[in-house]
């Protein structure tokens, strides 16, 4: 290198200086140049100068100035290298991007395929982040849903428009709500229809109840929404398949009954939800935005008994779609003969016990079947010695040892009525025995 650059000085000067000082001068030059040279190994920011070295003695020079001790910066390793880059404010650039990212390092762990496998080691496994897949699971998949149950085609349609026209919502020229909230009385299987439906369309949806919509922390519920609604839309992104945020019973964690004080808890739940109904693709959990950061749009499903104890702009019809699910006597009927199918039940035995317990919901028919095994239970407990010995057969059994086979009882008729009266008469004796009258005799009727 330092013989290219001789022969570049010696050729640039003897062309341009014909006089005997201007070739005296040249040795001096030749020597700064191979200092220069030597210099060249080490940083290459000098590159550029290097290539002017032919305009003669003041970039030489200037060249001399810059590298004394007292102007001498830090050398960088490379201009390449990412380890010193500052983004367009002058602050690192990598320390901003792990800041940004939504990736932290204890949710990779030392993953086999994520980092070198030679760190990645056997003794833990391939993945030693013992709690990955637990904390990676939010969504639910529906695999104990076994048999063949009944879908009112009237709660079909909905749920399946809702969640069509959210994932078609940039090619529908309509302004499409975010959020479809079912109502309706207790009991009534909107959450048990619409995880049929659920698993009959092949979503795998991230479902929230409303325990997780209050905190001893202000905004954890908040963030928590955001963190699931993002959840979702990784679902989508990352395994191609449907997905959507279901909140069930809505209005018992942010509804105002009678004289509950509204927290603040309560207030950021509804304003998420509302923000999310007007920006359901710009989400933050807290990193800086970044303009690729965008989530894909995921339809909510909020369920709850009475949407007029809910913050009434969140309910509103530009972000809340609102459906009522009341089943209808044939919506009954074919639920509950799907649900005694196995035991033999015919469709006519079915019409006579709904008409004999008019008016309750769908969840009195499935207590109703349960009932019928209290009996046979009885039985099975005295089987196997009796209340006395439960804790050291059921909890303390020995290898090998085999408890009693439990024989379910034969399901009829008689039996299902009989336990219907036993359930309707525990249902009057709550509502007309008040036994709060007998501690507070003052209270008011």
């Amino acid at each position: 290198m330092a013989l290219a650059l001789t022969t570049t000085i010696t050729t640039a000067h003897l062309s341009n200086h014909h006089s005997l000082s201007s070739l005296t001068s040249l040795p001096r030059k030749l020597s700064h140049a191979s200092k220069f040279a030597s210099q060249l190994r080490f940083s290459s920011r000098n590159f550029a100068v290097f290539q002017q070295l032919k305009s003669g003695d003041e970039q030489i020079e200037a060249v001399e100035e810059a590298d004394t001790p007292t102007n001498a910066n830090k050398k960088r390793l490379s201009e390449q290298s990412s380890w010193e880059a500052k983004d367009s404010k002058g602050n690192d650039y990598l320390y901003r991007l792990g800041a940004e990212a939504d990736k932290m390092n204890i949710a990779v762990g030392a993953r086999s395929g994520v980092i070198d496998d030679l760190f990645t080691g056997n003794f833990l496994g391939k993945d030693s982040d013992i709690v990955f897949d637990y904390r990676q699971k939010v969504t639910r998949s529906f695999q104990y849903l076994q048999g063949d149950y009944y879908i009112a085609p009237l709660f079909l349609d909905k749920v399946v428009c809702h969640i069509v026209k959210n994932f078609a919502a940039h090619l529908l020229n309509a302004k499409v709500p975010l959020i479809l909230g079912i109502w309706g009385g207790k009991g009534q299987g909107k959450t048990f229809q619409t995880e049929l439906i659920f698993q009959a369309m092949g979503v795998e949806p991230v479902i929230m109840s409303a325990g997780e919509l209050e905190s001893e922390k202000a905004g954890e519920p908040g963030r928590l929404i955001r963190d699931r609604y993002r959840a979702a839309s990784q679902v989508v992104q990352n395994q191609g398949k449907l997905s959507c945020l279901m909140i069930n019973d809505i209005d018992a964690g942010i509804g105002r009954f009678g004289d509950t004080q509204v927290t603040v808890n309560n207030q950021i739940v509804s304003g998420t939800l509302m923000n999310l109904a007007d920006n359901p693709t710009r989400v933050s959990i807290g990193q800086n935005w970044r303009e690729s950061d965008v989530t894909h749009r995921i339809p909510i499903i909020v369920t709850g008994n009475d949407f007029t104890t809910i913050y009434a702009p969140l309910v509103r019809d530009g972000r809340m779609e609102k459906f009522y699910w009341q089943p209808n006597h044939e919506d009954i009927v074919n639920i509950v003969c799907r649900m005694y199918e196995k035991d033999g039940i015919s469709r006519d035995e079915v019409v006579t016990i709904v008409n004999t317990f008019p008016n309750q919901a769908l969840d009195f028919y499935g207590a109703l079947r349960s009932r019928t095994y209290d009996q046979s239970i009885l039985k099975w407990v005295a089987d196997i010695g009796g209340a006395e010995t439960l804790g050291s057969k059921l909890l303390k059994q020995r290898k090998g040892e085999k408890l009693p086979v439990f024989v379910p009882p034969e399901q009829n008729i008689e039996a299902l009525l009989e336990s219907g009266y036993s359930l309707v008469k525990e249902q009057e004796l709550v509502m007309k025995t008040k036994l709060s009258k007998e501690y507070m005799k003052n209270i008011d009727d």
